[in-house]
């Protein structure tokens, strides 16, 4: 299950807030907000209505996130569709864009690093074999 301090952290990067922005606006280090998207911190209720207001969202909103449900929903229920294709809500598509560049950097990464094991693997073998 989710924690506060994630949702929180997800409904900030929706936001395209950082770390630095909210810590700044609650009064806090950066490191101290950090710990609260953690989890390693204790978050009072007030804290919590503090932080919603900065985000600019309702507290339940925050505690109720369901970063699938939104994706789906804000999909399902656009009207605005042009010959077949979603003129969509900027922020739901810059973030679905985000996190697919993500995956797919991180899959590149490991393809990088399998390719030089491989050429490691293969250099060893021909060692080996030229013995």
């Amino acid at each position: 299950m989710i924690n506060i301090g994630e949702k929180i952290k997800k409904v900030r990067k929706l936001g395209n807030f950082t770390q630095n922005y909210v810590a700044e606006k609650l009064q806090m280090t950066q490191a101290g907000y950090s710990k609260i998207e953690l989890g390693v911190v204790d978050l009072p209720y007030s804290r919590l209505e503090q932080i919603a207001k900065v985000l600019n969202m309702k507290v339940e909103d925050i505690i109720s996130f369901d970063e699938e449900s939104l994706m789906t929903n804000q999909l399902n229920n656009h009207k605005n569709i042009t010959n077949g294709y979603f003129i969509g809500d900027k922020l739901v598509f810059e973030y679905i864009e985000k996190n697919y560049s993500l995956r797919i950097n991180d899959l590149l990464k490991q393809m990088d690093a399998q390719q030089k094991e491989i050429e490691r693997l293969h250099s060893l073998l021909e060692k080996i074999l030229s013995r």
